[in-house]
């Protein structure tokens, strides 16, 4: 039972600080800096909607203004079997000649999108977006910067949680993007980044292959296929995509079901991953996989500190219940001051392992997940 313990809390601090923690060592023993200088291809901005009628019109009119040559940059937008307005809207901006749309009467699942949006894009780079967030003015170019050095071929931008007026949000799932940004840095300061930001990534053209169909993180897919090709994945922390800090706890766990069920297809329809063939197999088994795991490891550590004796086990149980109940606090929106900023934090590790039990019962069952934006 002790092994049990002491086995499961160590993967708990590897995955959580242990590999941050070699993140940082290796990028200060060997660290790969980008050569960054101006750059301005053309470019080929892709979307793929569906109903979208809600947000379409204001990320359509975010596109347009971006900071960056009009005559250098085209958008071309998929709806995917939308039912709403979603087709109106873009016949009408289908007048401006910079917008190229697909209209699918049948929804195909957005990978089947990504791939129309591409054979029809003539960008030397594309820029993957989604609908939802809205993109920093300067963040086109900023991503272009990196593409300056040859040897990056995929740059992610960064999704900061929160409003632009406003600054980017500090509870919740905002500390975990927070977080998650930090080991991005650090795995792109000495090599290449395991995914991308899925609201905002570019791409050589050169270096894209088709997206298999029904692939749910083709921000995943993708940039494993430019690494495995010999290209860096660069993370861009300069270059923002905005989102809402609150998308309601609904609507945000069944979006971390999804992501984390696609890590788990990801394995079955690439199984190159786990080879030889990928550059970033470490990082991708520590980043990704490694999480997967956690919540069974917590359930381990929990069941060994009631059952060992001894003041170390006991005192371990204690911190176990006191952080869940501090989690419940937050979903109870009983916690007032720094008491509610750690409880939000708890609540949102909660959510995230309790997510990650779900896509397990999905990757067991064999259950689909159905077509979103994330």
């Amino acid at each position: 039972m002790k092994v049990l313990f002491w086995g499961a809390a160590a993967l708990i601090f590897y995955t959580y600080a242990g590999y941050a923690g070699w993140l940082w060592l290796r990028a200060r023993l060997r660290p790969r800096p980008v050569l960054r200088a101006n750059f301005e291809p053309h470019v080929s901005i892709v979307m793929v909607v569906r109903n979208e009628d809600g947000v379409l019109e204001k990320k359509l009119a975010n596109l347009l203004a971006l900071d960056y040559p009009p005559e250098r940059y085209e958008i071309v937008v998929v709806s995917d079997g939308s039912s709403d307005r979603t087709e109106q809207i873009l016949r009408e901006q289908a007048r401006n000649p910079r917008v190229q749309i697909v209209l699918k009467q049948f929804s195909s699942g957005k990978a089947s999108g990504l791939n129309d949006a591409i054979n029809l894009a003539t960008g030397e780079v594309i820029l993957f977006v989604d609908a939802r967030q809205l993109i920093d003015s300067a963040a086109l170019r900023l991503l272009l910067q990196d593409f300056a050095d040859p040897h990056v071929g995929c740059v992610s931008g960064a999704l900061i949680l929160g409003d632009p007026g406003t600054g980017d949000a500090g509870q919740g799932m905002g500390f975990y993007w927070k977080i998650e940004k930090q080991i991005r840095e650090l795995e792109s300061a000495s090599g290449s980044v395991v995914g991308a930001t899925g609201a905002i990534y570019a791409v050589r053209r050169e270096l894209l292959s088709a997206v298999p169909d029904a692939t749910i993180l083709d921000d995943v897919y993708i940039p494993l296929e430019v690494a495995r090709q010999g290209s860096r994945v660069i993370f861009e922390p300069r270059a923002h995509a905005w989102d809402s800090a609150n998308l309601g706890h609904e609507r945000e766990f069944s979006r971390k079901v999804r992501t984390l069920t696609g890590n788990y297809q990801l394995v079955q329809l690439a199984p190159w991953v786990l080879s030889s063939r990928n550059p970033v197999r470490f990082e991708f088994i520590s980043h990704k996989l490694m999480r997967l795991v956690v919540p069974f490891a917590l359930v381990a550590v929990l069941a060994a500190s009631i059952a060992l004796p001894g003041t170390l086990y006991r005192a371990a149980l204690l911190l176990q219940v006191l952080f869940y109940g501090l989690s419940a606090l937050a979903g109870l929106r009983l916690g007032r001051g720094p008491l509610a900023r750690i409880s939000d934090a708890a609540l949102t590790f909660v959510v995230l392992n309790s997510a990650a039990v779900l896509a397990f019962v999905n990757f067991l069952t064999g259950r689909k997940t159905v077509w979103a934006t994330r």
